[in-house]
């Protein structure tokens, strides 16, 4: 029996595509990564990172003679000047003059440079430390907040002047609109 060569080239490539697939269906199965971390492992790391933050704020404060609050969220807070009247509440609308700076003295963001920003308490996109802080004061208040990258911007920072895991100063006076 005679066997064609062109047939035997024409169908070679139709009998090996199968078996690729079958010799790809037969890979070992999959494990999970072992270096990847549970969920009990990450509320260590968590923890572990919360507490250094704590550290280096301390550090700061000590090295800066401050004089700061610690309040339950772990936001540091100093109020310079009392204001007058009422402290502020959801819903009021504030203007706050500001300076925003990293624990090493680093500016990233200025009311001298921006002009002064306004806001409503609790309805504008302001990290979660600042909008609590601003919740101690009344018009006229002057303020030092230290807020923890919990309460600020995160793991990711701002994506422009705040790098991820930042410490953040914000030196505060706020007025009502």
């Amino acid at each position: 029996m005679k066997v064609n060569s062109n047939i035997l080239i024409r169908h070679i490539p139709v009998l090996l595509i199968p078996l690729a697939f079958i010799s790809c269906s037969n890979q070992t199965e999959k494990k999970p990564d072992a270096a990847r971390p549970g969920s009990g492992a990450m509320a260590d790391l968590n923890s572990y990172m919360v507490q250094k933050d704590r550290e280096r704020i301390q550090n700061y404060i000590e090295r800066k003679n401050l004089r700061m609050t610690e309040t339950s969220t772990g936001l540091w807070y100093q109020i310079l000047k009392e204001g007058e009247g009422a402290l502020y509440r959801e819903n009021d609308n504030i203007v706050m003059e500001y300076d925003c700076s990293l624990l090493d003295g680093t500016k990233c963001y200025s009311s001298k440079d921006l002009g002064p920003r306004e806001l409503i308490l609790g309805r504008s996109g302001i990290e979660a430390g600042l909008n609590e802080g601003l919740r101690l004061l009344n018009p006229g208040s002057e303020a030092v907040f230290i807020i923890p990258p919990f309460l600020g911007y995160g793991l990711l920072g701002d994506r422009k002047l705040i790098p991820p895991r930042a410490i953040l100063v914000y030196t505060v006076t706020v007025r009502r609109r």
